[in-house]
């Protein structure tokens, strides 16, 4: 009787291990004028979720800004640290935007230049619904990976999106990343 429930509750055990693994992975932005959590999305985006986490475990972001700002469109960063001094990245990835996600408000996506497999570091909060992003209606008919959404402190990101900004939607004051963290799993 002791070995079979020995038995079963290493299953139980395994079958919790095997479950916790196919969650989520959750993290929160740490940034100068609050913070917001992301919940992820590696069953859509694999490659794209885990370049982003490798960045994140690697402190990459920490003290870097939100580049970026544009109220009626998205707030960028991940790229800069203040005064733009651009960051060293790793490799390019492949462009995932064909994993039926949408560039909708509170979507999290990948910044990239005019070459489809071109993001390394740099993300975007949409705050609003850009669907012109989206692979099925962007120009170049390749569109931009969407990996995450934020799933608390859209406030945050409204705040940042009304900052004063200069010179190529610059804000005038940094936003900075104080940090990205893994906090849990969904």
């Amino acid at each position: 009787m002791k070995r079979l429930f020995l038995a079963l509750f290493c299953v139980a055990l395994l079958a919790g291990s095997a479950c916790a693994a196919d969650k989520n992975p959750i993290v929160v932005v740490e940034t100068s004028m609050g913070s917001f959590k992301m919940e992820l999305y590696p069953d859509k985006a694999p490659k794209t979720v885990k370049n982003f986490l490798g960045y994140v475990d690697d402190k990459f972001y920490d003290g870097t800004v939100f580049h970026r700002v544009i109220p009626t469109f998205m707030v960028q960063g991940g790229g800069f640290e203040p005064g733009m001094k651009e960051k060293k990245t790793k490799e390019a990835i492949q462009n995932e935007s064909d994993n039926g996600l949408s560039n909708t408000r509170g979507s999290v996506a990948m910044a990239r230049t005019n070459e489809p497999n071109s993001a390394t570091a740099q993300f975007y909060v949409n705050v609003k619904d850009n669907d012109f992003l989206d692979r099925a209606k962007s120009r170049d008919k390749v569109g931009y990976c969407v990996f995450g959404k934020v799933i608390e402190g859209m406030e945050v990101v409204d705040k940042i999106k009304d900052v004063k900004t200069g010179a190529n939607d610059v804000p005038n004051d940094d936003v900075v990343i104080k940090s990205i963290r893994r906090v849990e799993s969904k």
